[in-house]
């Protein structure tokens, strides 16, 4: 189950727990930090006495800096969500400890505040309908009941509200301090960009030799095979004759028309132009030899770009179905993405084949490049024994 699968009270839970240990790591890092401060005030005493004049970390120091920021790096991961990398060295790992500690006793001190309500409203409830020990000797009034479960609930609110905002400047600090440098970004980028743009023309090779052969090996034998019928029929001296070779011949083009028709079909179909994506995935529905369910949830229309390289998913992921994993159906699925405002088109193309497809085969490769293009994600899971479940997640900004 995908985390995005969990249950808003599990999710809270689980941020919970991760704000309580952080307000435990940030009472052990404060001490660290107090430690830290000493050694290296005395380090740096020791340098300019002996006149090295050096401005580094001691090996011990940086070493325990770099772990205890790597380990708040996985409870962050694993508690509050936080997935972007980490690239860090002893200095920002020592200034990533510095600025957390404070936000960690934060979250710390509104998780007590948490509690101490919840203890409190615990007693006054028991004290008002269970044991009649009223607090102040106030009774249970129905005025004096709404006015405190307002109060309750704004300070819970106001509770909350800070809980989130924690978690948030936690994923900050985090993605501030050990994240990657804004350099460090740019050079990531443009190696993706250069190996997609020739990823791209890669594939556009890919797509032209495929279609030379499916012309070479469909069409133009058709046509010859057109061409010498009517040759045939030309120089035949019976009418009979002649009239049977001219029958074969125009059934002949009735199947090269067929052929050039579904090589037209294959290099781009015309509806995703007209009727869009929807339509164009019923029609590889309606001509694949395996029965395929189309389960379609997507609002709005997608950009042209994500349109296009859905079907092209769908439908090759179909094609391998239909001729090498002996499956008896296949369930196609188009939802909005995962992205949090909703402007990513996600697609599941599930078989009931034997599985064991090859994500490196030309197929999926292709269709890997194609995706990557687009910035978006795409992914095969095919055990031995099936079920084959490739995915792709398009990001429609």
């Amino acid at each position: 189950m995908g985390r995005r699968d969990v249950k808003p009270p599990a999710r809270a839970a689980r941020k919970a727990a991760g704000l309580a240990l952080g307000a435990l790591s940030a009472v052990a890092e404060l001490l660290f930090l107090a430690v830290a401060a000493l050694v290296m005030a005395y380090t740096a005493a020791s340098s300019l006495a002996s006149a090295r004049g050096r401005d580094e970390v001691p090996g011990a120091l940086a070493d325990a800096a770099v772990r205890v920021a790597r380990a708040e790096h996985r409870r962050l991961g694993a508690f509050l969500g936080h997935r972007e990398p980490a690239e860090f060295g002893p200095l920002r790992a020592l200034a990533y400890l510095v600025l957390r500690v404070p936000v960690g006793l934060l979250g710390g001190a509104v998780l007590a505040l948490v509690a101490y309500g919840a203890a409190e409203a615990a007693a006054l409830a028991v004290g008002w309908w269970v044991t009649g020990d009223h607090l102040d000797g106030i009774p249970p009034d129905g005025w004096i009941v709404a006015y405190v479960a307002v109060a309750g609930l704004v300070l819970l609110f106001l509770a909350v509200q800070g809980l989130a905002g924690v978690v948030a400047l936690e994923r900050r600090v985090a993605r501030r301090c050990l994240g990657p440098s804004r350099l460090a970004e740019y050079e990531r980028r443009i190696a993706q960009l250069a190996e997609s743009r020739a990823d791209v023309v890669e594939a556009v090779d890919d797509e032209r030799r495929r279609i030379e052969r499916d012309l070479h090996d469909g069409v133009q034998q058709r046509l010859v095979a057109l061409g010498m019928l009517i040759g045939r029929a030309r120089r035949a001296d019976d009418g009979d004759r002649a009239r049977d070779l001219l029958r074969q011949a125009h059934e002949e083009a009735q199947r090269a028309l067929a052929d050039l028709r579904e090589t037209a079909w294959r290099v781009y179909p015309a509806a995703l132009d007209g009727e869009g994506l929807r339509a164009a995935l019923e029609t590889v529905a309606e001509r694949s030899p395996l029965p395929v369910g189309i389960d379609y949830d997507v609002p709005e229309r997608p950009p042209h770009a994500v349109e296009t390289a859905a079907y092209f998913v769908v439908c090759e992921a179909v094609t391998n179905a239909a001729k090498h994993s002996g499956a008896r159906r296949v369930s196609v699925r188009v939802t909005r993405g995962s992205a949090p405002d909703g402007r990513m088109v996600a697609v599941r193309i599930e078989d009931d084949g034997r599985g064991g497809a090859d994500p490196a085969g030309g197929g999926l490769a292709g269709l890997a490049r194609r995706v990557a293009a687009l910035d978006g994600t795409f992914t095969v899971a095919s055990p031995p024994g099936g079920p084959t479940v490739i995915g792709a997640e398009l990001p429609c900004g």
